[in-house]
Parts: C-alpha cells; structure tokens; sequence
C-alpha cells in the first residue's frame, strides 16, 4: 500500500517549538517512526512538509494521480482556515483521508477548536501526540480504496 503523509506549516520545527505542547522529539524523529511503519506494515510511506498552502495542495492533488492509496495530513494551522486544502481534500474521493493533530486541539485556544478541513477527510485523530500518525496509518491500512468517481 502507498501512504502519503502530509505535514503542514511550522512541523518542521518539531523539537523546537513550543516542546510544552508538541513534545521533545525532533521532526526527523517523527520521520524515523513513520518509517519505521511503514517497514513494519509492508507500506511504502511518502512524507511531504511544506509551509506554503499552494504546494500543499499541488501534492493531494499529485496524489490523485500518483498510486497513492491513503492520505493522512496534518494541516497545521492551515486546518483552521485553509478551505482551499479543504477542497483539494475533498476532490481525491478514491482514497481515506485522515487528519491529525499532535495537541488536542479541543482544549487549545478557541480558534484551533475549528478544523475546516476535517470534513474533508474520513477520521480526526487529535491529543495522541506523535502516535497519532501511527494510528492515523492504521486506519487508512484498515480502509482501503473507495471506488473511482470519476467519469
């Protein structure tokens, strides 16, 4: 199974910003456990970073054409206001979609309550830290392709 993750503005920097709420461990440690994942799945597992909403968006729909069978993004504060990623999200019907966010956002300030994104995608995964992302590949292995809508 191909996986693409897709990490937005300011994940690089995992490690760096604010460790009270994203953690100690840096952005090539989340890279080395999706990695290992993927290893331990039997997935190839594609992760794409990006600070800018267009490129971001160019990648989903790259996806679309590209074998990619699942797509777990988190959109970073994009997820709060991007409706163009929501969109893009929206438009790659043939493959689960899962959102995640490293801090619960529920409990975070009023405008991070807000995904506009989520609609966009099969299953929120929030408040799991880091894990997230493995749970987040679990399901997109657990749901396989949808059919083609295309004409």
């Amino acid at each position: 199974m191909k996986i693409l993750v897709i990490n937005g503005p300011n994940l690089n920097f995992l490690g760096i910003r604010e460790k009270g709420i994203y953690g100690t461990t840096d952005y090539n440690g989340l890279l080395k456990m999706i990695s290992d994942k993927g290893e331990s799945c039997h997935c190839k597992i594609e992760v794409f970073q990006s600070n800018h909403e267009g490129a971001i968006i160019d990648r989903i729909q790259d996806a679309y054409f590209d074998g990619t069978e699942g797509i777990v993004i988190n959109p970073g504060a994009f997820t709060h206001y991007s409706y163009a990623i929501h969109d893009a999200l929206a438009s790659v019907t043939t493959m689960p979609k899962v959102e995640i966010h490293i801090s619960d956002i529920t409990k975070r300030e009023d405008f991070r309550k807000v995904s506009v994104t989520k609609a966009a995608c099969d299953h929120q995964i929030y408040g799991h830290g880091l894990e997230g992302y493995l749970e987040a590949i679990d399901y997109v292995i657990a749901h396989p392709h949808k059919e083609d809508n295309r004409l």
